[in-house]
């Protein structure tokens, strides 16, 4: 199952107080090594896009993102535009994670009705369609009179790769089935969150999920993929790294934190936490890549500094 391409890493943004803190922070992420650089799409936290295109502005190379945009906050058309214009204010730089929206509290605190997740993955797929014919008809018919008179030309994606290869790579990211037969349609990019609904529990509620589970995730997700195989990169959104010493003390606490949903042998086993020494971190990494596929890696901004030393031993800095 091994990826032969390089691995990538990313990190996003928590937070921010000023201008010139977000730009050394977006600074700071390009010169440790990091690949990518993604804003996500929460109430509480800054809006995606002007994130997006403000770290465009203090960079140089790094790629810009969202992960992931929750999809029924957004008209699509009106979606397509913020998307054509950030990727032209990034120079091609952006990545555009798309998502069915998970936490029922964002919904009902914006006015946004609440559907169930079958009706959710729907329109997350509908969305991901007519954003795509937005971007091959390069325009609308309406505007033509106006842009031939004023010598305008309509606006459009810089890149040419994902949404059908009418705009940039497409993240599609989730953990159940329905999410991940929309991205095996559609992906650029498929993202595996590792975590799941709990049972019992609030809608928004989640739980971690184990190695084994993660197995069949991801083999769900390939069979959706079918002969686009080849082309698809594998996210995977890490939500612990800890450099240690000892892993079985740390493997202890975590499985305590996590209220007994998985035990310490399954928390040293699982994909979506990184801990250890820098060496051992980096073979977990390498061993995933020969169960799972995955060769993108996001980890939280907490953890990006601590982080950044794995990211040197795969010669990526």
């Amino acid at each position: 199952m091994a990826d032969s391409r390089r691995f990538r890493f990313s990190t996003n943004v928590f937070g921010l107080t000023s201008r010139a803190e977000f730009a050394s922070f977006a600074q700071r992420v390009e010169a440790l090594g990091y690949d990518t650089l993604f804003a996500a799409d929460h109430l509480g936290s800054y809006a995606p896009f002007q994130m997006v295109v403000a770290a465009a502005q203090a960079t140089t190379w790094i790629k810009l993102g969202t992960l992931v945009l929750n999809v029924p906050f957004w008209n699509p058309a009106l979606l397509a535009r913020e998307i054509e214009t950030a990727d032209v204010l990034t120079d091609g730089r952006l990545e555009v994670g798309l998502g069915a929206g998970n936490m029922k509290w964002e919904f009902e605190a914006s006015g946004i009705p609440w559907e169930g997740f079958g009706a959710r993955a729907e329109r997350l797929e509908q969305a991901i369609e007519e954003i795509g014919r937005i971007f091959a008809r390069g325009g609308y018919e309406q505007r033509r009179a106006a842009d031939e008179h004023f010598g305008t030309k309509p606006l459009r994606p810089a890149q040419r790769v994902g949404f059908g290869g009418f705009g940039p790579p497409l993240i599609v990211a989730g953990s159940g089935e329905r999410v991940l037969r929309v991205a095996g349609r559609h992906a650029t990019i498929i993202g595996i969150g590792g975590v799941k609904q709990a049972p019992g529990k609030p809608p928004g509620t989640l739980r971690l999920c184990s190695a084994a589970e993660a197995d069949e995730v991801v083999r769900f997700a390939r069979a959706q993929v079918g002969d686009r195989a080849d082309d698809i990169e594998w996210n995977v959104l890490v939500q612990l790294v800890k450099v240690t010493g000892d892993r079985p003390s740390v493997a202890a606490e975590l499985e305590k934190h996590f209220g007994g949903t998985l035990s310490a042998d399954e928390v040293m086993e699982t994909p979506f936490l990184l801990f250890g020494k820098v060496d051992e971190i980096a073979g977990q990494i390498a061993r995933n890549r020969e169960r799972y596929g995955f060769t993108y890696y996001t980890v939280h901004a907490p953890f990006a500094e601590e982080f950044a030393p794995v990211i040197e031993r795969f010669g990526v800095s």
